[in-house]
């Protein structure tokens, strides 16, 4: 039987969405053992209730077992699906709260940003751990890694632990919803175009656009689209980017505004372009109130809906196991997939998974103007990467220097004062070297 380890389990909700695709997998039935680790004691039991449930309802026979271990948990894993979120929705409140009264905004801020640098400081080093516990306990193992900041996770596992960057794929749904949002508003139906999209995690861009039965090329279409409803489309940030750049970006108007130095700085642009400031401290509030109805209808003893909700890490696991080929989008180490980025850069890639295992496609150059979008983030992620593993306060301060929403805010020494103030705030949180001054 195929182990797979779900890390963070105790995200119901996450598990639950993982689980229903693999329980809707017949020809998996049987074939899976599911070890579920958590470090929250109480939500890890919740989710050992709601995966039970599950895998009864679908009659998939899979094993289950609950591990506050991480030892017993990773033990001869075959795949680790990992959803951790370090320091939880306290230490996301300190990401926007003390950036707050300095007067810099965001919108997001798990990726890149003040907010994306501090949660870097916080993941990469327990990632590190973990991946060096892979190689004692289940060296053939797979991470599937769904934790941000995407770009530096990955990147930070290779720099600092003895994990091949092979065992290492980043999933996300981002280039996968936005072709979905393409196929919709060109009104092709999905399965008829084809796309070619590269980059970094939530700073992808969609090259190739394209009619694969007639062969056209839909961007004329999509453009003519965007010109026609200019207080809709029109007044969304990545919409914008499109417009200027030429490519469609991958993430969301709200996130994209963090991404660039444009909008967030300026009360107009926040109005034109209607970016929601704050929204992840929303959704964080939502997805808690949707853990709170959870779990009293676990304790009720009612059955949770189930939707199937085709999870990356589900379609990876299903390809490998039954090496039936399938095209998925993942995050990887560079070594020469895009031209012009460094090759130990974490980028997002097609790749082939399948019998022959996991294949990233190469992309080879994109165009300039979009490269030089990437390397504005690469510089931020890069810095923060090597802060961890450097163990340097200085390299901190720089990634905050030169990012591009936060120069754009804020003098030097507001950036220096901010930074300080939220590593304090942080306090074991962030590595040692890095909190002493």
């Amino acid at each position: 039987m195929a182990k797979i380890t779900i890390i963070g389990a105790g995200s119901v909700e996450f598990t639950r969405s993982i689980l229903a695709d693999l329980c809707a997998y017949e020809e998996l039935h049987g074939t899976l053992e599911i070890a579920l680790h958590d470090i929250d004691a109480e939500r890890l039991a919740y989710a050992l209730l709601a995966a039970g449930q599950l895998i009864e309802r679908s009659n998939a026979g899979y094993d289950v077992s609950a591990h506050e271990s991480r030892a017993s948990a990773f033990d001869g894993a075959d795949y680790l699906i990992n959803e951790i979120q370090v320091g939880g929705y306290p230490a996301t409140r300190i990401d926007f709260d003390v950036p707050r009264k300095y007067g810099l905004r965001q919108t997001i801020a798990d990726t890149i940003g003040i907010g994306g640098i501090m949660r870097g400081l916080r993941t990469i080093p327990v990632m590190i751990e973990m991946a060096d516990e892979m190689v004692e306990r289940c060296p053939d193992g797979l991470l599937l890694n769904y934790t941000n900041p995407m770009a530096m996770v990955p990147w930070g596992i290779w720099s600092g632990s003895r994990l091949p960057a092979s065992n290492v794929v980043g999933v996300c749904h981002s280039v996968r919803d936005t072709h979905a949002f393409l196929a919709r508003t060109v009104g092709v139906p999905q399965e008829r175009i084809e796309f070619r999209t590269a980059g970094f995690n939530h700073q992808c861009f969609v090259y190739v656009f394209r009619d694969r039965e007639s062969g056209e090329d839909l961007y004329p279409r999509l453009r003519a689209i965007v010109e026609a409803d200019p207080e809709g489309l029109g007044r969304r940030v990545r919409v914008e980017l499109f417009r200027r750049f030429g490519y469609f970006p991958t993430e969301s108007s709200e996130h994209s505004a963090e991404y660039v130095p444009w909008f967030l700085a300026h009360d107009d642009q926040v109005a034109r372009y209607r970016i929601e400031v704050d929204e992840y401290l929303r959704r964080s509030e939502d997805n808690l109130a949707e853990w709170e109805q959870i779990e009293r209808a676990l304790d009720a003893g009612e059955e949770l809906e189930v939707d199937r909700n085709d999870e990356l890490a589900s379609q990876f696991i299903r390809a490998l196991e039954t090496g039936v080929e399938n095209e998925l989008y993942g995050n990887v180490r560079n070594e020469g997939l895009i031209e012009g980025l460094p090759e130990d850069a974490c980028v997002e890639v097609p790749m082939k998974v399948g019998r022959d295992g996991v294949e990233p496609m190469r992309f080879g150059t994109i165009p300039p103007q979009c490269l030089a979008l990437n390397r504005t983030f690469l510089n931020v992620v890069e810095l923060t990467v090597r802060a961890v593993v450097e163990g340097s306060r200085e390299l901190v301060v720089q990634a905050a220097l030169v990012d591009p929403n936060t120069a754009a805010t804020l003098t030097v020494d507001r950036i220096v004062d901010m930074v300080d103030d939220l590593i304090d705030a942080h306090g074991d949180l962030i590595p040692e070297p890095i909190r002493r001054r």
